[in-house]
């Protein structure tokens, strides 16, 4: 079993964040490194703002330059360990255009149109 669990809870504002849950050792601070094409992130933070003992906050701010087009990967570890924790994405630009919830996206407004169109004709037609 890994030392630490990151369980994830929000992208906002360019921030990803998770929270840490530390196994062996309850009072010292997890040494976190996120990496996006193998160079480190500047400005992540871990920081002990939770109630519970042995959980940190982790905070991810998303460089602006480091998002284009394609799929974005970024890699969470363990510093100490060097233990993947996790990986999030982040797709963007023309690879969407072929991505199935773009399509799903796409199926949905067209049901709504279609949908209030049926709504209209049934009210003309009473």
């Amino acid at each position: 079993m890994s030392r630490i669990t990151l369980t994830r809870t929000s992208l906002t504002q360019g921030v990803w964040q998770a929270v840490l849950t530390v196994h062996d050792k309850q009072d010292a601070k997890p040494e976190i490194s996120v990496t996006h094409l193998d160079k480190p992130l500047d400005g992540v933070t871990v920081t002990d703002d939770r109630d519970t003992q042995g959980e940190w906050s982790l905070r991810v701010p998303i460089p602006a330059e480091t998002i284009s087009d394609g799929v974005q990967t970024y890699l969470v570890k363990d510093a100490g360990s060097g233990e993947k924790l996790a990986s999030f994405a982040i797709l963007a630009g023309d690879a969407l255009d072929d991505d199935i919830r773009a399509e799903i996206d796409l199926l949905r407004a067209e049901l709504d149109m279609l949908k209030r169109a049926f709504r209209r004709h049934c009210l003309e037609t009473m």
